[in-house]
């Protein structure tokens, strides 16, 4: 049996004084919901993802300070014992390692003729001859495809002349997601991770529920109520937190349940045994990505509670349950243009209201800024479309549902089992061509 070991040298990072051997630390990193977004957007272009990562990346970025270290074991100078090195590059432990390596790594492609995201500074694109190359950098891990296989091969081969990579194949495991694609599409889930929660919390042994929350529940502060360990139920919520990356249809009972961690008690320690026990029905879950306001919702602040979901043609990229305004992400990066955006409403005052010019007796009151969308539908920016409330998306994300209404919603949105995604099984392609000759 053959045994690897990796070494490295690390710094020991505290010593360093902000402002005197660093300056900034931030180094942008991709988030969630840029990553869904890329996963869709390369499947409603027919095009696989690969992924590859540097190999002691943080070791390649320049540092702009000057920073000094002790001789190491084993690289000490016998003619020189009590002197100390200058580094000219980055070393793992340096606080401003990660800003170093990113300001390397885009200089290079920047040079190479990328363009980088407006918005998302992570995300790069190479336009040549009409193809398409993607490129997702997150930390040392480089997500990258295009529409063409010399494009992407081309890609491959100038990075391995810069950096010492290691080419891991297709897209199948990012970030605790487990990713498939193939001819129909691409299906994202974190079935694994579900299974392991709820091995930790547990609850293997629970009853199954076939819906996350009661339509009969009714959260609130419970003062009254028998207090549970803080810590355990924290945990849970953090837990729960993650599994919103794919699990949208979790969200709304996640998001309630979390406005009561720094007091919990039996109800809500209840109200998340039941997502637990929803979890165990429906651990394979997942997105399929193919080629409303709750009123006075809160019972505590009486504040109501949004529900958004944003898709990119029939794959669904963000979603959210907050009780407060969020902004939809820009297409731009990925240089997508729209005429006008349907936005459907289940209000037909709502849109009658941002139709019409007139204000009066029962609009006087509504503050300029609430004016928004009517300001967008006179500029031909957006379509207000009516939809009744049993087909709005967006109630999921708002309240808890019957399991018919749920369901129904739920596949609306793209979660889908594995077999529902029409991907059971290994899909061959063309592309496992191009991974044996980049190997």
């Amino acid at each position: 049996m053959v045994v690897r070991n990796k070494a490295r040298l690390v710094a020991q990072d505290f010593y360093q004084k902000e402002g005197i051997d660093y300056e900034e630390t931030f180094a942008p990193v991709a988030r969630l919901e840029a990553i869904r977004f890329l996963l869709a957007f390369a499947a409603s272009k027919g095009f696989k993802l690969q992924q590859m990562d540097v190999k002691s990346a943080f070791l390649n970025g320049f540092i702009e300070e000057e920073v000094y270290v002790r001789q190491p074991p084993c690289f000490d100078s016998a003619k020189f014992p009590d002197r100390v090195y200058k580094l000219r590059k980055a070393l793992y432990g340096l606080k401003q390692a990660p800003r170093a390596w990113y300001a390397r790594l885009k200089s290079f492609l920047l040079k190479s003729r990328f363009v980088m995201g407006s918005v998302d500074k992570t995300l790069f694109l190479l336009s040549r001859g009409g193809d398409t190359l993607i490129v997702q950098i997150y930390d040392d891990d480089i997500i990258f495809g295009g529409s063409s296989h010399a494009l992407v091969s081309s890609f491959y081969e100038q990075m391995s002349r810069e950096f010492e990579m290691s080419l891991m194949g297709e897209l199948q495991f990012f970030l605790g997601l487990q990713i498939k694609q193939g001819l129909e599409g691409t299906f994202v889930h974190q079935a694994k991770y579900t299974r392991d929660i709820i091995k930790k919390f547990n609850m293997g042994d629970s009853k199954p529920m076939t819906t996350p929350m009661s339509t009969n529940t009714a959260l609130d502060v419970d003062e009254d109520g028998e207090a549970v360990d803080q810590k355990e139920f924290r945990g849970m919520i953090g837990s729960f937190l993650y599994l919103t990356a794919t699990r949208l249809d979790i969200q709304f009972a996640v998001c309630l349940c979390a406005r009561y961690q720094a007091s919990p008690r039996t109800s809500h320690r209840q109200a998340v045994k039941r997502i637990f026990r929803y979890l165990k029905f429906t651990p394979e879950l997942g997105l399929w990505y193919s080629s409303d306001a709750d009123h006075a919702g809160c019972r505590i602040d009486r504040k109501s509670t949004s529900g958004t979901c944003q898709l990119l043609e029939t794959s669904l990229v963000s979603w959210s349950s907050h009780k407060q305004a969020i902004a939809a992400p820009t297409l731009s990066d990925f240089d997508l243009r729209f005429g006008r955006i349907p936005l459907l409403v289940d209000s037909t005052s709502a849109i009658s209201v941002a139709k019409n010019p007139v204000l009066h007796s029962r609009t006087k009151h509504i503050d300029v800024r609430f004016h928004f969308l009517r300001d967008h539908y006179e500029k031909g920016h957006i379509d207000l479309i009516h939809v009744v409330s049993a087909n709005q998306l967006a109630n999921i994300f708002t309240k808890a549902l019957e399991f018919d209404a749920f369901t129904h919603l739920r596949g609306e949105l793209g979660v889908k089992g594995v077999d529902n995604a029409l991907i059971k099984g290994e899909i061959e392609s063309e592309w496992t061509g191009l991974i044996a000759l980049l190997v």
